[in-house]
């Protein structure tokens, strides 16, 4: 009788996924964001027959989505798309955040890590980065950087760059990658920093100028263009990085299936082509190894937070 109502009892629990799986992305669409969650979420949706429905959801540096996404069944049918912003800066920049990162959300698997590249419009009076550097140190304040928001890689990455070169640039946020784009491409904006899956079209169109990358290495899709830290900031390095977690609660089993079935989805050829197309270091590692990566993330730039002055705008 016991055997019977067991099996019972797991015959009538429904099978995960059973209905569509939301995944929330803290930013508008137009940005590598939104490519890279789309790519692993079209892989996932294959893997499990039930689509995942990637939801743009920006606003306050990420928190509006954050904060969903906290608020939610942690049933493994919501998950959000954690970056270095959410995770790694605004706990130390932003007051009286509505969640903890720590505490409030479970990490699953680390996805991807993007080479931030800085670019100027052509209508800048700089050929190169050092040219950059120098105009903008003899101009303080007169030239504007876009970004896709507070807090944002590109926000990170281009205060960053101010702190060790001494620039004086003004930051302007936007609602996302794409509306930032929209301005630079149309010369409103001087500058920016971004991934380069968003950028790549108009820095081969000629519509933007690449002047350097935030990797320790060049890249191969741009081989020409110098590292910061070969420019003689040895110690520079920034990247987006972006990965999965759920809210906090949600059963191991289901979160285990979740990390197990990202990384096979991360070795499916549609997502290593897109990634390779993009510079993209692919992650897939278990939930833990991403849970260090976040604490060494916030450790890091809580000093740059703090040295940097770094304030939502």
């Amino acid at each position: 009788m016991v055997a019977l109502s067991v099996s019972g009892w797991c015959i009538a629990q429904p099978q995960w996924p059973n209905k569509p799986v939301r995944l929330v992305v803290p930013f508008a669409p137009g940005g590598t964001s939104e490519i890279v969650a789309r790519t692993v979420a079209n892989e996932l949706g294959r893997q499990w027959g039930e689509t995942v429905v990637v939801e743009n959801k920006p606003g306050g540096a990420g928190t509006v989505a954050m904060q969903d996404v906290a608020r939610a069944a942690p049933d493994g049918y919501t998950l959000i798309l954690g970056h270095v912003g959410t995770l790694a800066v605004n706990p130390y920049m932003l007051n009286n955040q509505p969640y903890d990162v720590n505490r409030d959300f479970q990490p699953i698997t680390l996805l991807a890590k993007v080479p931030n590249v800085f670019v100027i419009h052509p209508n800048v009076p700089a050929k190169d980065f050092r040219e950059f550097v120098v105009y903008a140190k003899r101009h303080p304040g007169r030239m504007n950087y876009g970004s896709a928001g507070n807090a944002s890689a590109g926000h990170l990455a281009m205060e960053y760059l101010k702190l060790v070169t001494g620039m004086f640039i003004t930051h302007i946020p936007y609602r996302g990658t794409g509306p930032q784009l929209t301005d630079l491409l149309a010369g409103r904006t001087d500058a920016s920093s971004a991934g380069l899956p968003a950028l790549a079209p108009h820095i081969k169109s000629g519509k933007l100028r690449a002047i350097a990358v935030g990797t320790q290495q060049r890249i191969p899709a741009l081989p020409d263009i110098p590292t910061v830290a070969e420019l003689g900031y040895r110690h520079f390095e920034t990247a987006q990085w972006y990965g999965l977690l759920a809210p906090a609660g949600i059963p191991t089993d289901i979160a285990r299936r979740i990390q197990e079935d990202t990384q096979k989805a991360l070795r499916a050829n549609a997502v290593t082509e897109r990634f390779a197309g993009d510079n993209a270091l692919p992650g897939g590692g278990p939930a833990v190894e991403f849970a260090s990566f976040i604490t060494q993330e916030q450790k890091i730039w809580s000093d740059i937070v703090r040295r940097a002055k770094i304030k939502p705008d």
